[in-house]
């Protein structure tokens, strides 16, 4: 797996934008707007769901997919992620992006420690 530097308009959308699509594994149907940090450079995701049939159990099987901001669509890898302190500082971005109201209660429950293991980590497949 390459680690290819994520292009910069990728990581200027993300911190501009509060949504970003989602598809993975090689035979994914469509994309799912879902929450995206930055964190150092690198780009990570959580499953919401923790459901046994989504976007992150296809990474997690086939360690392959797509992302998708405006309407430019990127090839990434995907990796879950074990780290705990890099967990932490996935909280804290989530925490300082996601301040609107209504995402509020998202926020409290999506940097639960049960949602580090539903940590994915996205690598740019230039």
């Amino acid at each position: 797996m390459a680690n290819h530097p994520f292009p910069q308009e990728f990581i200027d959308y993300l911190a501009s934008h509060t949504l970003a699509g989602v598809k993975g594994g090689k035979d994914g149907h469509r994309f799912l707007d879902i929450w995206m940090v930055e964190v150092n450079g690198r780009v990570f995701a959580r499953s919401w769901s923790k459901s046994n049939r989504s976007w992150f159990t296809a990474f997690k099987e086939e360690g392959i997919g797509q992302l998708k901001f405006g309407d430019k669509i990127i090839p990434v890898n995907g990796k879950p992620l074990t780290d705990s302190q890099t967990n932490s500082l996935i909280d804290q971005a989530y925490k300082e992006k996601y301040t609107q109201a209504h995402n509020l209660v998202y926020v409290n429950g999506i940097t639960q420690p049960e949602y580090h293991e539903y940590t994915m980590e996205f690598f740019y497949d230039a």
